[in-house]
Formats: C-alpha cells, sequence, structure tokens
C-alpha cells in the first residue's frame, strides 16, 4: 500500500468528516437533472422524441430481434424445469419477495422498501448526503444495499424474453419510478459507494434494451430513466478516485458504470467524458489488479468472477459499441478465466470458496446456482477469445445475453476446454493438484495486494463433485463479535494455528499486518503420474517468540487418496493446532484415534490426523476433538453464501512440543497408517503401498515418496 496511499486515504477521511466532499459534490433535486441540462442535443429533451432516437438503432450488448428469435434457445435453456427459474424469480419480484446474495428470499414489498434491512428490520436515513452516511452501524449496509443494485431486474428481463408478458416491464418501470421518488440525487445510502451506482447504472441499461418493445416503456417514464443516469454519471465521476485508492474490484466497476453511460447513450453531454474516463480506467485496472498468470488483486474467488463479470461486459459492450478495449485488455480477461477454469471442479462448477464472499453476482443471467462458475466463465472465455469453454448447457445463456454468438453443438475449442491439469500459477502463488475424481487446492505466495483473510497454505479437497476440505467463507462484514469477518482467521481454516495466533495480525476490518510470505515451487509429478506433490512454506509464525518455522506438503497418492504434511520446528515450546473443516454430513467420528469418517453423496471417506515427533524428541501425546455448530463461536461453521450460515464439522488436533511433523489423510474409506520410524510413514491403499519419508530439518519436508503396487512409481525430493 505505501506511504501514498496511507496519506490519501487520511486525506480523504478527513475531507468526508469536515463536509469538503459535500460541498464538492453537492445533493441536488431532480430538476437538476431535466433533459435539456443532461442532453447535448435540445431536440431530445421531448420525450417521445428520445423514446424514438433510443429505437432508432441498438450500441447495446442485443437488440429486439435478437430476442424475438432467440425463442429455442431458451427452450432448450430451461429444458428439464417445470416452470423456468427466471420465471419463478420474477413472479417472487411481483410478489415483494427478492432474492438476497443469490440465496435467502425477503419479503420487502413491491415496489420495495428501499431503505429497510430484511435481516433486522432497521432502516437507514435517505435524508443525508451521501458522504455522511454511517456504513457500519447496527445493520450490515450490504444487506440495504443488496434489492437497490436492481439484480433482480436481470430476472423480469429473462422472463419477458421468454413470454412477453407485460407485467414484468410494468413491475420494472414501477420500481424505477418509486426508486427515484425515494431517492433524491446525492441522498441517503444508495448514492453512498460509487461501485453500486454502477452496478445500478448496468443493470439499468439492460433493463431498458430489454422491454424496449413493451408498452410498459413509456417515452416519460425513459426520460425519468435518463434522469436517474445523468445523476448516477455524476456521482460516480465526482469520487471515482476513492474507488482507485482501493484497487480492488471497485475501481473497476465504476470504470464500467462511465464506460457503459458515454457508449450506450452518447446523447448525454457528459457522454465523451465519461466514455474516456471509463476506458482508461478499464485499461489501467486490467492491468495492475489482474496478474500474468490471471489471479486477480482481491485473492478472492468471488471477487475474481466479479471482476471476470464486469471486464466482460466492458469488453462485449465496447465490441458492439465500436468502442473497442485494447488487446491487452482482452488477454487478461482470458486470463481471468483461466485461471478461474484450472481449478474449477469438473463435475459441479464449483471453485473454492478461498477470500472474502460478499454474495455478489454482477450478471445472474442463467439458471445456474450461484456457486457454479461456468456461466461467467463460459462468457468470459467467449468474449475474450470467441472460443467454447464447455459442451452446450443452461451455462450457455449468459454468453448469448453478452452478445456470443457460439451455435448449440458447436463444441469446446478453447485450450482450457482440454482435460484440466495440474496447475502451478507461480506469480500469484494459486496451486492445484488434480486427481482422476477430484482436486486438492492451495495459494502460497508473495501478496502484491492487500491479503484478504489469514488463509495462506490453507487447503481445499475435492472429491466426486463433493468439497470435503472445505473453507469456511465469509458471512459478514459487519456484525457484532465474534461474526465480524471472525471466519477470515487462520484458526477456521484448513491449516496449522500456533499459539492461537492468526498468521498475521488483524489491523482494522479489511487489513492484516505484517503481510505474510509464503514460497512455493510448484506441483511435481512422479514419472508414471500416480504421484504428485507441492510443498510450501510462510513466515507467518517467524514473529513469535521463539520463531515457528513453517513448511507444508501436499501429496497426492493412488486411489484418491492425498497426504497432508506439516513441519513446525521452534527453539522452544509450542501449542499447535492442526485443523480441518468439513461439510455437514453424516459422520462417526473416534477422537482417541483422530479419526472422523464422512458419509458423502458419492461413498465413504475420512479424515485421519497424527504426529510423527522428529529425531530424539518423546512421542508426543494430542488432544483432538469435533464441533458442529459451536453455539458460542464460529468453530463448526461455513457460510457459503453472504449472510448466511450453515452447520459443518470443525475436526482438530493439538499438541505441545518443540518441534514436530503433523499428518493427515484424507481419502476414500479408512486407510491404514503406521509410523515406521520418527520421519516417515507406510500408508496401506486400495491396490498398494505408499512409503512417505520426510527430509532433514533443513530440507525438503518430503524427501521420497514411493508406490509399491500393480504399478510401482517413486517422486523425489527436487
Amino acid at each position: 500500500m505505501g506511504i501514498g496511499w496511507c496519506a490519501y486515504r487520511g486525506v480523504y477521511e478527513l475531507a468526508r468528516r469536515s463536509g469538503w466532499l459535500r460541498l464538492r459534490s453537492p445533493a441536488r433535486p431532480w430538476e437538476a437533472f431535466s433533459l435539456d441540462r443532461v442532453l447535448s442535443d435540445p431536440s431530445l429533451a421531448e420525450p417521445e422524441s428520445l423514446l424514438d432516437r433510443r429505437r432508432q438503432g441498438s450500441r447495446f450488448l442485443f437488440d429486439s430481434a435478437r430476442l424475438t428469435g432467440a425463442k429455442g434457445r431458451f427452450e432448450a435453456w430451461d429444458a428439464g424445469e417445470e416452470t423456468p427459474q427466471s420465471i419463478q424469480l420474477a413472479e417472487s419480484v411481483l410478489a415483494g419477495r427478492i432474492r438476497f446474495f443469490e440465496h435467502s428470499v425477503h419479503a420487502l414489498g413491491f415496489p420495495p422498501d428501499w431503505h429497510r434491512d430484511p435481516y433486522t428490520g432497521a432502516r437507514v436515513s435517505a435524508e443525508a448526503h451521501w458522504s455522511q452516511v454511517p456504513l457500519l452501524g447496527a445493520s450490515d449496509i450490504k444487506a440495504v444495499w443488496e434489492a437497490n443494485r436492481f439484480g433482480w431486474a436481470y430476472a423480469l428481463a429473462r422472463a419477458y424474453a421468454r413470454t412477453h408478458d407485460d407485467r414484468y416491464a410494468e413491475a420494472f418501470w414501477v420500481a424505477l419510478e418509486d426508486w427515484c421518488d425515494r431517492n433524491p440525487p446525492g441522498l441517503g445510502p444508495h448514492y453512498a459507494c460509487g461501485q453500486e451506482v454502477s452496478l445500478r447504472v448496468m443493470a439499468w441499461a439492460f433493463a431498458l434494451h430489454a422491454f424496449m418493445d413493451s408498452p410498459a416503456t413509456t417515452a416519460d417514464r425513459v426520460a425519468r430513466m435518463l434522469q436517474a443516469l445523468g445523476a448516477s454519471g455524476q456521482r460516480i465521476e465526482a469520487n471515482i478516485g476513492y474507488a482507485l485508492s482501493q484497487r480492488n474490484n471497485h475501481g473497476l466497476s465504476e470504470g464500467a458504470g462511465l464506460f457503459t453511460l458515454g457508449a450506450v447513450f452518447p446523447e448525454f453531454r457528459a457522454a465523451r467524458r465519461w466514455l474516456t474516463r471509463g476506458h482508461r480506467v478499464i485499461e489501467r485496472l486490467s492491468r495492475e489488479l489482474i496478474d500474468e498468470d490471471g489471479a486477480f488483486s482481491q485473492h478472492s474467488a468471488n471477487y475474481h468472477r466479479v471482476a471476470l463479470q464486469v471486464l466482460s461486459w466492458t469488453v462485449a459492450l465496447g465490441d458492439r459499441a465500436g468502442h473497442p478495449l485494447s488487446d491487452v485488455a482482452r488477454e487478461r480477461l482470458g486470463r481471468l478465466a483461466s485461471l478461474l477454469r484450472a481449478i474449477q471442479d469438473e463435475t459441479s462448477g464449483r471453485v473454492p470458496c478461498f477470500g472474502q464472499n460478499d454474495g455478489a453476482l454482477v450478471l445472474p443471467l442463467s439458471n445456474c446456482g450461484y456457486e457454479d462458475f461456468r456461466p461467467a466463465l463460459a462468457g468470459a472465455w467467449h468474449v475474450a477469445t470467441g472460443g467454447r469453454l464447455y459442451e452446450d448447457g443452461p451455462w450457455d445463456e449468459e454468453c448469448w445475453w453478452l452478445g456470443g454468438a457460439t451455435e448449440p453443438g458447436a463444441g469446446c475449442d478453447g485450450p482450457t476446454a482440454r482435460a484440466v491439469g495440474d496447475t502451478s500459477a507461480l506469480v500469484s502463488g494459486y496451486f492445484a493438484i488434480r486427481s482422476n475424481e477430484g482436486m486438492a487446492f492451495t495459494r502460497c505466495g508473495r501478496f502484491r495486494h492487500r491479503p484478504a483473510q489469514a488463509d495462506v497454505l490453507h487447503v481445499d479437497i475435492w472429491w466426486r463433485g463433493t468439497n470435503v476440505a472445505c473453507d469456511a467463507g465469509t458471512y459478514s462484514y459487519n456484525q457484532p463479535p465474534p461474526w465480524d469477518g471472525g471466519l477470515g482467521g487462520t484458526s477456521y481454516h484448513n491449516a496449522v494455528t500456533v499459539d492461537g495466533c492468526d498468521q498475521m495480525e488483524r489491523a482494522e476490518r479489511f487489513l492484516w499486518l505484517p503481510w505474510v510470505r509464503g514460497s512455493c515451487s510448484g506441483v511435481r509429478r512422479s514419472p508414471c503420474g500416480l504421484l504428485a506433490c507441492l510443498e510450501g512454506s510462510h513466515d507467518g509464525y517467524s514473529r513469535l517468540h521463539p520463531a515457528v518455522s513453517y513448511r507444508r506438503a501436499v501429496i497426492l497418492l493412488p486411489g484418491e487418496g492425498w497426504l497432508v504434511l506439516d513441519r513446525m520446528r521452534s527453539a522452544g515450546p509450542h501449542s499447535y493446532r492442526l485443523h480441518w473443516l468439513c461439510p455437514d454430513l453424516p459422520h462417526e467420528c473416534e477422537p482417541r484415534e483422530a479419526k472422523l469418517c464422512l458419509t458423502t453423496p458419492s461413498g465413504p471417506y475420512a479424515v485421519q490426523m497424527g504426529v510423527l515427533p522428529v529425531d530424539g524428541a518423546a512421542k508426543a501425546e494430542f488432544r483432538c476433538s469435533l464441533v458442529r455448530a459451536d453455539p458460542e463461536s464460529p468453530r463448526g461453521w461455513r457460510s457459503r453464501y453472504y449472510l448466511d450460515r450453515e452447520p459443518a464439522l470443525s475436526f482438530d488436533l493439538t499438541v505441545e512440543a518443540h518441534s514436530i511433523i503433523l499428518w493427515s489423510l484424507l481419502s476414500p474409506g479408512l486407510w491404514p497408517v503406521a509410523p515406521t520410524s520418527s520421519r516417515s510413514l507406510a500408508i496401506e491403499g486400495p491396490g498398494g503401498v505408499a512409503r512417505v519419508s520426510a527430509g532433514a530439518e533443513d530440507g525438503p519436508l518430503v524427501a521420497r515418496v514411493e508406490w509399491v503396487g500393480t504399478v510401482e512409481d517413486s517422486l523425489e525430493a527436487s
């Protein structure tokens, strides 16, 4: 972040508290955004003339002719559904029930109560200037913002495209008019964040073009929308510097908001300026925030998807409107998609839920669930390359809405459409080992952008579509302790905690210090490919007294077994806690033997743990516990959706020692494990025996892995 960043944020906070921001960007009545003031052509100030101009030609992602000819595609994507999901969601909206964070449904009435938190019932005032709205209070402000993003408008548009039922178009316009009546420009929570304004701009633009031929789309209503869009553009432009200072998806989203306004609505007086500024922001951030190997700055699967969808929208819109982005921006979009594809579960379309997850789905444009990343990836890959990542499926709908021209049955033609192998993204530190029926995923590297969670070398394990060793998620950014971001701590991850300390100290809500430094050389495979291994280390516990050096190895064994070794070295005693979080499945646990047996939809799966004292040390005694849904803490919980939590199985082993090696075996069923010395294990898997030898204290953790079975294979330390 640096001194410059800290200085900027300090000056900004002073400007906010002193009222200077309020003076620089004052609230104005709607009359200040009358058409004769915001449009460059005086003749368009007459609503009928404006509507005629809007209908003459589309600069958007789709037009009326494309919608009319898509009936067969919609039927194919809805096949097997008695009532298409889009229509179910649209009918729910008409009944005043809005889906929040793509999961839970809440009754807000219709038009919705724009300022009420449906989780707590608390209300946020619409009278304060946007810079004076408290974003941290009794309620999570995201719960108030969610319905105001107009994400539900995509469901209305998708339902209208399938049925041409004017009720859906009428509902959108009634809601927009009511929103404008209750949210004067510059006042209240819905102008407080430029990203929220930008996402609303995108949804409004989408709905306008989806409903363009509906009788509900009247000249006066379109004029009202243009007023609201003009006020939105002014708000985004006035404070985009703050979004850029965050170096994350906020700047990318606000750049897309300005680009959308300038490219789609050239009749605005400020259109050229907004287009140019938005274009520059997108180009700059696509270089600064996306690593060469495709990782996004926020170290989060879901924010990675936010960036992916925002950039997909902008690149596709630029092509359609005649303002294409550079080849570099297009290439970075392809890299974003490639990296997520590389760590995607082949069966479910899901990816590990690493980093912060605020429930955002910028473009909800398919029947697939929130956790299925195939729609976003299919759309992004086609926008970036013109190719396809998957065979035909409901995930193709998002690609179609973005202007994709691929025909059914065209097949996959992208480089990542082939069988996905191991991944070693050395710049960002993303690593995945693939097995025949799953994968192991971890992150370990040097941070260029602030860490999201204290989760370096957390390990996710996937087997037959089930995330058998999972991340706890986020739950909320603003709740009473211990739910105020507590799941981001090391102790809730599949990692080792020392003396109850996180890898980093939480300095504030979204800041960990000092940044932990990780190192990993990548995935290695044995000659026959039966064995694979990666090793990594981090310095997160070097600050302790006495210091602890830490190294972890993840080893793939034949038969879908995963052996994880953790070597802890210190000159003095410490308490080491090894933790695994598993989904809430039927199970049996033997704490004294540190064994947990799960019953998954695909069969039995086991987690075993144990201790290997290093040379000369006495046998260490350990304590083991299993907790499900602890009522007093976040332990034994996971959050797959924002502001929603569900029970999980928290399984840990704790031991006091100076230096020690901890082992974990995750496998389909219980496999016999026997220490053969203080530094080696023998594991009896299906069809053979694996022998794993640890290295010397100052060398690699894994010296040799040997498999003896029908086929013999081995893997040596590099």
